[in-house]
């Protein structure tokens, strides 16, 4: 048997695969929500980071990580470059 007839990591692998999928409809979503956030901040002139906000999500996901039995470094590492591109959206609404 090779790596591309074995049933078993072929159906962990479609597993991973609709993973994936979903992930990106989440990301997908959490962006479309994000930019309606930055178009409001910029017409209320509000600044595109929230800092106060970005350490309480990132102290609140971290807990969800452990919880989850996922390393929360990874979870900062990712949920920080999430808040990064949607602080560069938020710029971009506000410069027009």
């Amino acid at each position: 048997m090779t790596e591309t007839t074995d049933p078993v990591l072929a159906a962990y692998r479609k597993s991973i695969d609709n993973f994936d999928a979903a992930l990106i409809h989440i990301l997908a979503e959490r962006f479309r929500i994000t930019q309606a956030v930055g178009a409001y901040k910029a017409d209320a002139h509000l600044p595109p980071a929230d800092p106060a906000r970005e350490t309480e999500q990132i102290a609140r996901l971290r807990a969800l990580a452990e919880d989850a039995q996922l390393d929360p470094e990874f979870s900062e590492k990712f949920i920080r470059f999430v808040i990064d591109e949607v602080i560069r959206h938020h710029e971009r609404a506000r410069d027009g």
